[in-house]
């Protein structure tokens, strides 16, 4: 299993810095995530769930023809923890291929020190959205 370099670089500035600047950057990454798009956002019926998260969290992903992964996340403004995850996860892997987004270890985020500034049930539910994004996406490459 491998991190894509553009993900791997998230994770790398993350270890770097110290601790009290990690929760700074959680925070800056809440603000990377983009809105849904109109035919999501009107019908929401495709967005999956996570209902390990302690917030309200919803997703969804689509596989181009060309095995290009795009990612979709709608989380609560006032919840900057699980939305700076997600924006981890769109700032490294939006764009990449199937088997990138399929490759990425399931605890990709342990070496970010997210461990010392959030709690582990908050960690757990970065782990519940990275499986199923990699669950959706398999399922959409499967079937393309």
């Amino acid at each position: 299993m491998s991190i894509p370099p553009s993900l791997d670089k998230v994770v790398r500035r993350f270890a770097q810095a110290p601790k009290d600047l990690r929760v700074q950057a959680l925070l800056q990454y809440a603000r990377k995530v983009p809105p849904l798009p109109p035919h999501l956002a009107e019908d929401r019926s495709a967005l999956e769930q996570v209902h390990e998260c302690q917030t309200p969290f919803f997703l969804a992903t689509s596989v181009q023809d060309d095995g290009t992964v795009h990612l979709y996340f709608d989380a609560p403004v006032e919840s900057p923890t699980v939305r700076g995850f997600a924006g981890i996860l769109y700032e490294g892997l939006e764009g990449a291929s199937v088997d990138e987004v399929l490759a990425v270890p399931n605890d990709f985020y342990s070496p970010m020190g997210l461990g010392e500034v959030v709690s582990p049930l908050r960690l757990r539910g970065m782990g519940a959205i990275l499986a199923r994004m990699k669950r959706q996406v398999a399922e959409a490459a499967g079937s393309s």
